[in-house]
């Protein structure tokens, strides 16, 4: 089988911890090269991946003719000159959510990369959790009915020490990262899109100059009301990642089904029939389903994911256009906070 030869730029941390290791496993990916600023990094990741080639510059990876595509887990503020050069010599590009410091610099990148023939996905890997797939087929095929609400919840324990705590270098806190993640999802799981956005961004715990703290308010297409809920201060001992759907017909209730790690436990209610009004409101437990899961490793879908659509020619499942999209929103959830009112995109 012919394999999409990668360079990895920002090989350390979510790189090292997750996506390479499934690079490792994927049957059409091969890591030919690794780069990390410190060259004892980068060497000693060389040696334990096996790599042919490291590198402390991204300038010297993409000149390397062996290198299809790049995979950049670099600080954002990195992101998009990195895309920028990884294109201007012809390799594909997988980018790290958010895909630049801001929506006007992602439309610069795709618009760069298509000039140059090069293909930019976004690693929003969470779509390929079996859950959240499952989630899916079902309110495309009606099972609860028409959607009237949704809930996220993901978070972090973040108190210090990261470079996602300085806003010159992530452009936001835990709205941008772990926020970023559930708005996709949502629009992602429902098939819509955003139409209305409101937000409260505070640090209510810490003392850095992003938010700890969201909630955010979205109308959907669909006319689902959404409130997606991202926190760095709320211990990882009693966090809930949360994903759930409500309609006129049923309930999806996921519970860890977003993360890193695909798993989670998914209960589903599908109602045959709907009662009339209640005027006691005797709320009566109707039995749930649990929705068996087809766990794997979501950083492997993704890859050879983007893999078949360089090799292969099948279209991008998660184009770097949804990503700056996602942007969009955030700048104008952080608008909201700042001037008290809702916006329409």
């Amino acid at each position: 089988m012919k394999k999409l030869r990668f360079g990895v730029i920002g090989a350390g941390g979510i790189a090292d911890r997750r996506t390479i290791p499934a690079m490792m496993e994927a049957d059409n990916v091969t890591v030919v090269a690794v780069m990390e600023i410190d060259p004892n990094k980068a060497e000693q990741l060389r040696a334990k991946y096996n790599a042919k080639f490291a590198y402390t510059t991204a300038e010297d990876l993409v000149k390397n003719p062996e290198i299809d595509a790049v995979y950049i887990a670099s600080p954002v503020i990195f992101h998009a000159a990195q895309a920028k050069l990884a294109a201007d010599h012809g390799k594909h590009v997988l980018l790290e959510k958010p895909i630049a410091m801001n929506s006007q610099e992602g439309e610069e990148v795709l618009a760069y990369c298509a000039a140059r023939g090069v293909q930019v996905a976004a690693g929003f890997m969470m779509r390929f959790g079996s859950h959240v797939m499952a989630m899916r087929e079902a309110i495309a095929a009606g099972k609860i009915g028409k959607v009237v609400s949704g809930y996220a919840q993901f978070t972090l324990w973040l108190p210090d020490g990261n470079w996602r705590l300085d806003k010159k270098k992530s452009g936001g806190g835990a709205l941008m990262d772990m926020g970023v993640h559930c708005i996709d999802l949502m629009e992602y799981v429902l098939g819509s899109r955003v139409t209305h956005v409101g937000a409260l961004n505070e640090t209510l715990a810490f003392r850095y100059d992003v938010e700890d703290s969201s909630t955010l308010l979205m109308r959907m297409e669909n006319g689902a009301q959404c409130v997606v809920q991202s926190n760095f201060n709320i211990p990882d001992a009693v966090s809930k990642w949360r994903l759930e759907f409500f309609g006129t017909k049923g309930r999806l209730m996921g519970d860890s089904v977003i993360g890193q790690i695909d798993g989670g436990t998914l209960n589903a209610v599908f109602l045959d029939e709907v009662p009339g009004y209640d005027a006691a409101q005797q709320h009566v437990e109707v039995p749930e389903k649990a929705i068996e899961g087809d766990f794997g490793n979501i950083y492997r879908r993704e890859v050879e994911s983007f893999a078949r659509s360089i090799l292969e020619g099948t279209p991008l499942e998660v184009p770097a256009s949804d990503a700056v999209h996602v942007q969009k929103i955030i700048e104008l959830a952080y608008r909201s906070t700042e001037e008290n009112r809702i916006f329409e995109l």
